[in-house]
This record gives structure tokens, C-alpha cells and sequence, in this order.
């Protein structure tokens, strides 16, 4: 039963990258057509930039005040916080199952 939840769990990270791939790129296009300065600190490939990434995680888009970026952005950063909670939850899960068994 534990590996059917590690399972669970991998599967809402998989739905979480899915989101990601949709709004990610959506955001850095609104960036690239509106705020070029920020989207020029996010660094070359801002897709997969860790730093990139981090900045979407911890918020930064919130400091622009532009509400249409904060919409698009938001949904990316939920998107990242569900797969890193998937990878984690099915990571601890089979550590869990591996030493229950």
C-alpha cells in the first residue's frame, strides 16, 4: 500500500510538470514582451535555469504589480511547488516501504 501512494505521489508530480510546461513558458513570453529588463536577469534558457526557477518559486514576479504576469505566474509556481512535493512524498514513501520490507 505504501508504494501505491509513492506511485500516487510521482503521479501528481508528472500532472504538476504537465502544468508547469504549460504556463512556464507562458509567463517568460509575457515577460519577454513586457518587462524585457527582468526577463533579461533570469539568464539565457530561463525554461530550465535553475535560477529561474527559484526566482518563480520564491515569488518574484509579485514585485513588478503587474497583475496579468501574477496570473500566469502564480499557476506556474503552484505547477513547481506540486512537483517538488510529489518527488519528495514519493522519495520519503519508497525509503519508507524499503526499510518496512
Amino acid at each position: 500500500m505504501i508504494l501505491f501512494f509513492a506511485l500516487v505521489s510521482l503521479a501528481l508530480a508528472i500532472a504538476g510538470f504537465c502544468a508547469l510546461v504549460i504556463f512556464w513558458p507562458l509567463t517568460l513570453v509575457h515577460l519577454r514582451d513586457r518587462h524585457p529588463e527582468l526577463h533579461a536577469g533570469l539568464g539565457e534558457f530561463a525554461f530550465a535555469n535553475p535560477s529561474a526557477l527559484w526566482w518563480l518559486l520564491l515569488g518574484g514576479y509579485r514585485q513588478t504589480g503587474d497583475s496579468n504576469l501574477s496570473g500566469l505566474a502564480t499557476p506556474a509556481r503552484v505547477a513547481l511547488s506540486v512537483i517538488l512535493l510529489g518527488l519528495f512524498s514519493a522519495g520519503i514513501l519508497w525509503l519508507w516501504a524499503e526499510i518496512s520490507a
